[in-house]
């Protein structure tokens, strides 16, 4: 790669921290801004402890802590490793993105320093970056609509309910034989989460998930509502409680959508029911959790674990099936 190129990679890189919020909203959409950071799941694998990838704001770099080769030092590494392409191709992306012109120039030695603060038209690329944001939730709400309506129940039968132990529910299941978590905001379904055979989890490109959550059992002002991060844990908390759960999703999620709910509900009986991500530095789970049962004064809880249940354990779900284990081999 020769200097000159890389020389317009790292000028990429320096001018995308003006637009880093912008651009992180559109990539990792699951996420939120924690302080400094952009805090979301890893949408490269299969992200078993949501909020554990966080992305510096100032800096760029970013880091899974529960993937110690997920790393990296700028926005443009950290676009090549979303999209699993070169470092180059990122940097082009994020150029022709955000108009910079960068890779349009003749040579790195004609083109101008941009500095922090200095991009111009910022004002206008946020505007271009929201619409386009809350333009693709709502084509992927529309999906999510025509998905769910041509969808029919979802079979108990289905390999991740076997293999959770859980109930489907009012899940549905679509002809390719994915099952179909129904994302709801402001009582319109936005956006579903396919579970395929193999457990394999995505939402719809673009679709809106914070603030949004898929529900189990009917809330009720005054009444008790536990709020969780995965459906899977969601449904074991239903089942053992019969009590209505929310399920956010993520742990980036949970004070939004508590924050919601409680404005929504008079006098609702707040449960933050976290996972604890034990083996995850920081422990996000538990973290995220705490944060936002103290965001609108709910109660927390964790589950409890026996003396000799696996440290891999991090939520409910987890530990009713250790539990059913334990009783099928006695």
């Amino acid at each position: 790669m020769a200097k000159t190129t890389i020389q317009k990679i790292q000028q990429v890189a320096a001018v995308a921290l003006n637009s880093a919020e912008i651009l992180l909203a559109e990539w990792l959409p699951d996420g939120q801004r924690q302080g400094s950071e952009w805090v979301a799941c890893n949408t490269a694998r299969v992200d078993a402890c949501p909020g554990s990838f966080g992305v510096s704001l100032a800096t760029g770099k970013w880091n899974d802590f529960a993937d110690q080769d997920a790393h990296g030092g700028d926005l443009v590494s950290l676009l090549s490793y979303l999209n699993g392409c070169r470092q180059l191709e990122a940097a082009m992306q994020i150029d022709q993105q955000l108009g910079l012109g960068i890779f349009q120039r003749s040579g790195a030695s004609k083109a101008p320093v941009f500095k922090p603060g200095a991009t111009p038209g910022k004002a206008e690329l946020r505007q271009k970056a929201e619409a386009q944001r809350l333009a693709a939730q709502q084509s992927a709400a529309q999906a999510a609509q025509r998905l769910w309506h041509t969808a029919g129940p979802a079979d108990p039968a289905h390999p991740y309910l076997v293999e959770k132990g859980i109930e489907p529910y009012h899940l549905r299941q679509s002809a390719q034989g994915q099952l179909l978590v129904p994302l709801y905001a402001e009582g319109q379904l936005v956006n579903v989460q396919c579970i395929d055979q193999q457990g394999q989890k995505r939402f719809l490109k673009g679709g809106r998930v914070q603030g949004a959550y898929a529900p189990l059992g009917k809330v009720r002002a005054g009444q008790q509502l536990f709020i969780c991060e995965g459906w899977a844990t969601g449904a074991t908390l239903h089942g053992y409680t019969r009590e209505p759960v929310a399920c956010a999703m993520n742990a980036g999620n949970l004070a939004a959508v508590a924050e919601i709910l409680k404005e929504r509900y008079d006098s609702l009986d707040i449960v933050i029911a976290g996972d604890d991500d034990r083996l995850t530095p920081g422990n996000p789970g538990r973290t995220a959790a705490n944060a936002a049962a103290l965001a609108v004064g709910a109660l927390v809880v964790f589950p409890i674990w026996p003396q000799d249940a696996p440290t891999t354990l991090s939520d409910f779900n987890d530990l009713a099936r250790w539990y059913r284990q334990q009783r099928n081999a006695t």
